[in-house]
């Protein structure tokens, strides 16, 4: 799908570009959604720009994300998608920007390009260029990573607190390990996801700031870029934090499953011991009296039956009940 941005007075119109129609005149963004080569062709001649295919874009090597080519800047960046969801993932997104409109390539839909065009759609500022929209897409990204990391960071702490508390809470322990460790390993399944996100989009940041004077920013474009640098610098730096926290707090609570499970193991150990006299001795004398009552009793041997299954089954039920099973 290629969708192109018009500026309409204070806004940008969103004009979605049919199978082998034209770029709109004057657009300052097109955007690339899984495209076909149709559309890759409809950009590259509207621009005079080579759209990088899927394979490029997969390319992890610095050299193969952030390069100028006839003029163009190329700039792709791994960017975290459906976040909210428990599967969350990560996509590639490849920023085009030469002299002409932003072009933008993506096989997903990161919720920070929704934010960015909706925000576009209701104001932007006059005069509005490709790089403008960069600067807006990429403000959006941050904001977006840092707000996940928030969220991340919260759901850390009442993970936390669920290890470590005392008291009225913290019954049923042994039964909410699986759900500990579960969320244990969403969180952190989640947080490398936006660690790699940010080293990405810091790599990004640093190029497009190195290039500041050639692409011809603005002094108040210039310190946002500056600004963001900052701000990726930092969200790194929280994401490794959290990395460590969740690390200990793995290791915490795989300790205390040891711990409840060598208690589970000392009880059956002395009960072991405590019935191994009694075992003992009726092994021994229990059956060598000559006189043994239940032995001519017409029920004697329905009563023994029922004597084997309840001591096998009362122990066990009782294991059940302490929740040591």
């Amino acid at each position: 799908m290629l969708v192109a941005f018009v500026p309409r007075g204070t806004v940008l119109e969103r004009i979605e570009v049919r199978e082998g129609g034209s770029v709109p005149a004057g657009a300052v963004w097109l955007d690339l959604f899984s495209p076909t080569p149709e559309e890759d062709r409809a950009v590259e001649a509207a621009v005079g720009i080579a759209v990088p295919t899927r394979e490029e874009m997969a390319e992890i090597e610095p050299s193969s994300r952030l390069y100028i080519e006839n003029g163009a800047r190329y700039m792709t960046a791994t960017l975290i998608c459906a976040a909210d969801s428990e599967t969350p993932g990560t996509t590639v997104v490849t920023f085009v920007l030469g002299s002409g409109p932003l072009v933008t390539v993506r096989y997903d839909d990161p919720r920070p390009f929704t934010i960015a065009a909706n925000r576009l759609a209701r104001y932007c500022q006059p005069g509005v260029t490709g790089a403008s929209i960069l600067l807006d897409l990429l403000d959006a990204i941050v904001d977006r990573a840092a707000d996940v990391l928030e969220r991340v960071s919260s759901e850390i702490d009442i993970v936390s607190q669920r290890i470590f508390e005392r008291g009225a809470h913290a019954t049923d322990a042994s039964r909410s390990y699986k759900e500990i460790l579960k969320t244990i390993g969403q969180k952190g399944n989640l947080n490398s996801k936006l660690r790699e996100s940010m080293v990405s989009i810091n790599r990004l940041v640093l190029f497009l700031a190195n290039d500041a004077e050639d692409l011809r920013l603005q002094k108040e474009q210039r310190s946002l870029v500056k600004s963001m640098a900052r701000d990726v610098s930092s969200l790194a730096d929280h994401a490794s934090f959290l990395a460590n926290k969740i690390t200990f707090l793995l290791d915490a609570i795989l300790g205390m499953v040891n711990l409840e499970q060598s208690n589970v193991i000392k009880i059956f150990s002395v009960v072991a011991v405590v019935f191994l006299p009694p075992t003992m001795i009726a092994s021994i004398y229990g059956m060598n009296f000559d006189i043994m009552p239940e032995l001519h009793w017409t029920f004697g041997y329905p009563f023994a039956l029922l004597l084997m299954v309840a001591a096998a089954v009362l122990p066990y039920a009782f294991f059940r009940w302490k929740k040591w099973l």
